[in-house]
């Protein structure tokens, strides 16, 4: 039973450290001063974490929780390889000074996020409508 605390105390920790992360990449990508690459990477690694809706859906069977186990981490680990250490430094900073007082709230940030993917959405529609009037009338 001790051990198993220990197990869930570790990933609590990680996920924890995760966030700040995120966050700091959310610093990074507003920063000027880092590279054009690092912020349109950094942008999609932050939008997609804190989306409300995923790749694959959290309902399905272990396979719901791949993208934030593995996409996710993997995301943030390619962005910041892209980010100057110092630059990237100086936002894990203000991140671990933000996060101290609480969770961070981007109501705009939100917005944007699923104005995008209502977006996205409705052009999936289009695009399978279009394909089922073509199909029919082929027919």
């Amino acid at each position: 039973m001790i051990r198993r605390n220990r197990v869930v105390e570790a990933w609590k920790q990680r996920a924890r450290q995760l966030k700040t992360e995120t966050y700091a990449l959310y610093l990074a990508y507003r920063d000027p001063r880092v590279p054009w690459y690092a912020r349109l990477f950094a942008v999609c690694v932050v939008g997609y974490a804190f989306s409300p809706i995923d790749l694959i859906p959290d309902p399905i069977p272990v396979l719901g929780y791949l993208d934030d186990l593995v996409l996710i981490p993997l995301g943030v680990a390619l962005a910041l390889k892209m980010i100057p250490p110092a630059m990237m430094a100086e936002c894990r900073e203000k991140a671990q000074a933000v996060m101290s007082q609480g969770k961070p709230t981007n109501w705009v940030a939100a917005a944007v996020i699923v104005a995008i993917w209502i977006g996205l959405a409705a052009l999936g529609v289009i695009l399978v409508a279009r394909l089922v009037l073509n199909v029919g009338v082929l027919h």
